[in-house]
Parts: structure tokens; sequence; C-alpha cells
């Protein structure tokens, strides 16, 4: 019984590799070498990048047993404010701090109303991402703000070392710093003490309020920085930028081995989900599916993820 239980364990620790070989399998089948040329493989680390980005954040919020649906308002608004101090003053480092203050704003107006008005997670990001959603359209009049700063595009973007894509650079930053964060710091193991017992976690001294709000200011900061990463790779801002993402982060997280009733959290695995995420939706678009079939997929792919969060959620209460 013990060897079958620790089967189950290893299977969904691993689920997220094992659907990765079996879709590049089958795009390797389906599309052949033009699937796996130079060009389209960093085109997707290009795509997936934001993604990712926004994963490692999105894996601490759901650590604790949150969600955070914010994440698609928050890309546009700070895209929207980043282009519009650029282009006023010219200045990288204002509009970086800008796009960080607020994305660290929303964080804290989430991480308050969860944790001292007890408002579920998903009614609080829910309502922001509404409200982030209709001032990014509010504040751009549904039209398009151009960057002329190519130091900040290429930066941000659309520039390469050596023939590799900074966003490449950036995905293994991020990758790097939450594995570090989560695995090797004492906030890392408050955030999945806080996931795994709330109760107990606050009994034993933990300040669990503050890891709380801690986590979605980290969420909103990372999503800030990945708006800034979509601004670059399009040399403009726009208030659809982000539009939707919100599940395909969760299903990246999830997919990568977090539970979404929190208590564990998997960095590198998340990076994975997004680059599985990001490979399903660019074999998709080659294959020359329409709209509505890629919808039905990724709809299929969402559901799997939140089945092996179950599992894996039910098998921790065993």
């Amino acid at each position: 019984m013990r060897f079958k239980g620790k089967m189950k364990k290893d299977i969904t620790q691993y689920m997220v590799y094992i659907i990765f070989l079996m879709a590049t399998v089958i795009f390797a089948v389906w599309l052949g070498g033009m699937f796996f040329s130079v060009t389209n493989i960093l085109n997707i680390c290009r795509q997936t990048a934001m993604i990712s980005v926004m994963a490692v954040g999105m894996t601490f919020v759901l650590a604790t047993g949150g969600i955070d649906l914010t994440i698609s308002g928050v890309v546009p608004v700070v895209g929207l404010i980043a282009a519009m101090v650029l282009n006023a003053t010219d200045s990288i480092l204002l509009a970086l701090g800008a796009a960080l203050f607020l994305g660290g704003v929303v964080g804290v107006l989430n991480g308050l109303l969860i944790t001292f008005f007890t408002i579920p997670p998903f009614l609080v990001t829910l309502g922001m991402q509404g409200i982030l959603t209709g001032i990014a359209m509010w504040i751009s009049n549904t039209k398009s703000i151009p960057i002329y700063n190519e130091t900040f595009n290429n930066i941000f973007g659309y520039g390469s070392v050596f023939g590799i894509p900074v966003l490449l650079f950036w995905t293994l930053a991020f990758m790097i710093f939450g594995y570090f964060l989560l695995n090797n710091t004492a906030f890392g193991r408050k955030v999945l003490a806080v996931g795994g017992n709330y109760d107990a976690a606050e009994y034993s001294g933990i300040k669990v309020k503050q890891i709380l709000i801690k986590t979605y200011v980290l969420s909103g900061m990372l999503a800030a920085t990945a708006g800034l990463l979509y601004c670059g790779r399009s040399k403009s801002a726009k208030y659809t930028y982000g539009e939707g993402v919100e599940m395909d982060v969760i299903a990246a997280v999830v997919l990568g081995g977090t539970a979404m009733s929190g208590g564990t959290g998997n960095i590198f695995g998340a990076i994975v989900g997004a680059l599985l995420m990001g490979m399903i939706n660019n074999g998709l678009i080659m294959g020359g599916l329409s709209v509505s079939q890629q919808k039905i997929v990724r709809g299929i792919i969402i559901i799997i993820a939140v089945a092996i969060g179950n599992f894996n959620s039910r098998k921790k209460k065993v």
C-alpha cells in the first residue's frame, strides 16, 4: 500500500514533464521538423516569457491557498502607465519604478482586503481585475500607445544577446529568483506552512496576514514586470495586453505541481508548465487550427490542470 501511494505521488509530481513529453511527440509527428526549427523554438520562448514570469508569482499565491486573477488587469494598466511616463520623461528608471510601485500597490490592496476584511481571494481579485481593466480602457481611450525608446524595447523584450532573445534571460532570472526564494529562505518556508495549515502556522508564531500580503505584493510586482515585457516585445502599450492570461498562468502553475489548496510549490515545474502552454498554443497555430478550436484545446488543458490539482489536494489530506 505504501509503495502504491509513493508511486501515485511520483506520477503526479512529474505529471507536467510527462505531458510535456507527450505534447512534444504529438507535434513532432504532426508538424515534423518545422516545429523544432531553432527559429520556432526561440519564438516559443519569447511567447511564454511573460507567462513564466507571472507563474513565479502565482506559485507563491497558490502555495498559500489563495488565487490572483488581477494579473490580467495589472499587465495593461502598468504597460500604459509605463509607456506614458517613458514618452514624457524618456527615463527607463522612472517607468520601471512607476510600474513596480503600481503592481505593489495592487498587491497590497488585494492582501488587505483578503486578510483584514476576510473576503475570499477569488472575489477580491476578480473585482480588482475588472477595476484595472476598466482603468486601462479609460486612460488609453482603447488606443495603443507607441514606445519610441529603443533601449527600453531592447531590454524588455525586443532585443537579443548573441542571437538569444532577451526574454529568455528574463525567464531564467526569475526562475532562479523564485526557486531560491521559495526553497532557501524563511519567507518561502512560511508561505508553504501557511498553505499547509493556516491555523497551525498562526499558532506557531508566523504572522500569517503579513505573509499573505507579501505574496500578493510579489505577484503584483511580477505581473507588472510581465507588463513591461509585453510592451518591450511589441514596442507599444495596449489595454488588451494580458487579456485572459490568468487562466494560462494558473494552468501552468498547477500542471507544474503546485496544489490549488496550498502547502506545495514548484517553481521549475511552473516554468515547464508555462513552456508547455506556449508550445501547445504555438503548435495549434502552426497546425492551422481556428481560434475557436484553440480555445477548446486550452479549455481541456485547464480542466486537466484543475483535476491534477484536486488530486494532489486529496492526496495531501490522506
